[in-house]
């Protein structure tokens, strides 16, 4: 296997498990919404791939796609930060057969549990948009979910209204 065909490892709750590479559509959501964050407020920067030490008593690490934080929230960290100072952590689905359980399941979870205040499931499946928040410590309290073209309320601390029509461009 060439190291661009490799699968990106993550831990999460206390087992391993293989992310798929992303596609360039799934890289031109990334950068689309990285630009709608930054046009909120130039302090924050949506950090493609930054792993995070999540989930409780350290049992596991993520690495999603996009964690939304102040500009010098990891500096000095190294390849697995603490999430503290995460405002919004994003996952945007792979074509393949573990997406439903790792990103619809186990993430939200892990994500509640270390408190992250939003969690942004870009479904590209479903060409839907689930707004995760009011994390409890063990799961989120509220999930908003969309279709593909409507305008979703990203809740604070991120406070963005985010219009979802660019979207449809980028789904298979």
């Amino acid at each position: 296997m060439r190291d661009e065909e490799a699968p990106r490892l993550e831990f999460l709750n206390g087992k391993p498990g293989a992310k798929a590479l992303s596609d360039g559509n799934h890289g031109r959501i990334i950068e689309w919404l990285t630009r709608r964050c930054v046009h909120a407020d130039p302090g924050h920067w949506l950090f493609a791939g930054q792993g995070l030490r999540i989930g409780t008593h350290r049992k596991g690490n993520a690495r999603p796609d996009g964690s939304l934080a102040p500009i010098d929230t990891f500096v000095g960290q190294g390849e697995w930060a603490s999430p503290d100072g995460v405002l919004m952590v994003v996952e945007v689905t792979s074509y393949d057969e573990d997406t439903d359980r790792r990103d619809r399941v186990e993430k939200p979870r892990a994500y509640a549990e270390t408190s992250i205040p939003v969690y942004l499931l870009i479904d590209r499946d479903t060409c839907e948009v689930k707004v995760h928040s009011q994390p409890d410590g063990v799961r989120y309290e509220q999930v908003v979910t969309v279709p593909f073209g409507k305008t979703v309320e990203l809740p604070d601390p991120v406070g963005i209204e985010l219009d979802t029509e660019p979207l449809k461009n980028w789904v298979r």
